[in-house]
């Protein structure tokens, strides 16, 4: 009889301790089911990018900020007579800070006049303060712009001046770019009082444009691939240290002045494995994307320094220490056979001999529930996995080359459907509930499982329904596939959400790099309502997105005497 009782108590710690590890595996990394010699741990991937806060710009701009911070407190400068000063922190050429001190508290109205209807650039700070320090964005480059300062007393009263401000021409590499307009229906694009099409490049400087086509604003930093507007309304992008150099390796956080807030530093040397013997070559680390997570940590799409594989990882880096605080690898989260048997001819041959079996073009996080949604362009897949536990959630893919174990996370179509090849920028939509809105850039070339069949045929925005409890997904809107191969892009795109109806999409990569077709859509009417093609592009400078952004955003304050 106590034999008995002991064996049930023994099974029963054994039933208990078998549930807790299944609780355990269920909401941890479970998916990290193939170890391997060839990957790197998280220690060395760390070592190997050796990521750092650095205040070398900031220490260099701050003789800047001292002396504009005299100008504000000085009774010199008013209505009458400002101080305004162009391209302020010297990297931002078609900006201006303007500095003045009112009689009496006013709120203060800004507005660069546009050569036509629907281009002039306004701004409108609320606040009411006797000094005032603002930036002036959106001139014209090579030109006499015409600036309306307007204040409003608390007593209701106005009072408005005009400046001329001149401007340079645009560098040789940005003036030689052609950019040409043949439809800008002003009031039906998604444009605001100080909106500007943005042109994110694969090299050398961004720029954004307005409906006419006309360069507003450019930064003399060069940037790749990332490039998008933070919760606080700064910029967050890639650039390098110095112009020259080989290699993007910083990521800077500055305003559309150009006053940097934050700069990232990273090794270019990520060639050592944990015997520290490999030794590949030098590389930009941080390749495709990075995003600000709700923390207001930067998540990037990496190189992790492994002497084998490329492109194929992720990592959190903190906004307050500039360390690596979280890895991804998806050689742990994905099927073995994936990364060691990959072999695709619509792949570029690298020199070093490295498998870019995965190459993640893009990131998003749904915060409504914590996912993470990335794209694999050489995958042809968009899935999306619990960033906390790295748990795959939905896989939207052909189901062709997909192990037993996996095919329980590929989405269920319904209808017919485009399915992703080599595509880009994925995002989504409409996050409250179950049901969302994907929207990707399908390039449309099978790399290694998308559809041969219409495969180089055609790209296009396209828009899917995903009832996410159900895993099903179905496609509820696209454009592109109508123009055939003049608009067939090789590489790059991405396709933007504007507003319920209109979409943003860029054709990257038309005629072998040629050219750069931007088009606004409304799916709701199936018209076109701003299209920009632009060629003769700087030694590869390709538009590797584009994005509708304010000059503006609202929660941007540019302030002079606490920052």
């Amino acid at each position: 009889m106590v034999k008995k009782k002991w064996f049930v108590l023994f099974l029963f710690i054994v039933l208990i301790s078998a549930s807790g590890f299944w609780f355990y595996c269920q909401n941890h990394v479970v998916n990290y089911v193939n170890p391997n010699k060839e990957m790197l741990t998280t220690k060395q991937i760390k070592k190997n990018i050796a990521s750092k806060l650095s205040h070398d710009l900031q220490n260099k701009q701050s003789s800047l900020t001292t002396g504009y911070r005299k100008k504000l407190t000085s009774s010199r400068y008013t209505l009458d007579n400002p101080f305004i000063k162009l391209n302020p922190y010297k990297t931002s050429p078609l900006t201006a800070l303007i500095i003045f001190k009112t009689t009496q508290k006013a709120k203060i109205k800004i507005s660069v006049i546009g050569k036509t209807a629907g281009t002039t650039i306004t701004y409108n700070n609320s606040k009411y303060n006797k000094k005032h320090a603002l930036p002036v964005l959106g001139l014209y480059a090579n030109y006499n712009n015409k600036i309306r300062v307007q204040a409003t007393y608390k007593n209701g009263k106005k009072e408005s001046k005009i400046y001329t401000v001149k401007t340079a021409k645009l560098p040789s590499e940005l003036a030689k770019t052609k950019i040409k307009v043949t439809k800008n229906n002003k009031k039906q694009m998604v444009i605001g009082s100080n909106k500007l099409t943005f042109i994110v490049r694969t090299t050398h400087e961004p720029f954004g444009m307005d409906a006419d086509g006309a360069i507003r604003w450019f930064t003399a930093n060069y940037s790749q691939h990332v490039f998008r507007e933070l919760s606080n309304g700064h910029l967050l992008y890639l650039a390098k240290k110095d112009n020259t150099g080989n290699y993007y390796n910083e990521m800077l956080e500055t305003d559309y002045l150009g006053r940097v807030y934050k700069e990232y530093q990273f090794s270019t040397k990520t060639h050592s494995d944990e015997a520290g013997t490999s030794k590949g070559s030098d590389e930009t680390i941080i390749h495709h994307d990075a995003i600000e997570l709700t923390n207001h940590n930067i998540l990037a799409t990496v190189s992790d320094g492994s002497k084998k594989y490329m492109e194929d990882t992720i990592v959190e880096i903190s906004h307050k220490t500039g360390k690596i605080v979280n890895v991804i690898d998806m050689k742990k989260i994905l099927p073995k056979s994936l990364y060691t048997k990959f072999s695709s001819k619509n792949t570029v041959k690298r020199s070093d001999g490295k498998r870019d079996w995965f190459h993640n073009n893009s990131l998003y996080y749904d915060k409504t529930d914590g996912g993470l949604v990335i794209s694999s362009r050489n995958q042809d897949l968009v899935m999306k996995i619990n960033y906390r536990t790295h748990r795959i959630k939905w896989i939207f893919s052909n189901n062709k080359k997909w192990p037993k174990a996996y095919r329980k996370y590929l989405l269920k179509t319904k209808g017919k459907i485009s399915y992703p090849g080599g595509q880009h920028a994925a995002i989504l939509t409409n996050t409250a509930g179950s049901v969302k809105r994907l929207l990707i850039f399908n390039n449309n070339i099978s790399v290694y499982r998308g559809n041969t069949k219409t495969s180089k045929q055609y790209s296009q925005g396209v828009e899917y329904t995903i009832n996410e409890k159900k895993k099903t997904i179905k496609e509820f809107a696209q454009y592109g596939k109508q123009l055939g191969k003049k608009n067939f892009s090789y590489y790059i795109g991405s396709n933007r959400y504007l507003s319920k109806n209109n979409r943003l999409i860029d054709f990257g990569y038309r005629n072998l790099g040629e050219s750069s077709n931007i088009v606004e859509y409304n799916n709701k009417t199936k018209k076109v309502v701003f299209n920009a093609t632009i060629s003769n592009f700087a030694e590869k400078g390709y538009a590797y997105r584009a994005e509708r952004m304010s000059l503006y955003p609202q929660k941007y304050c540019f302030d002079l005497e606490n920052n």
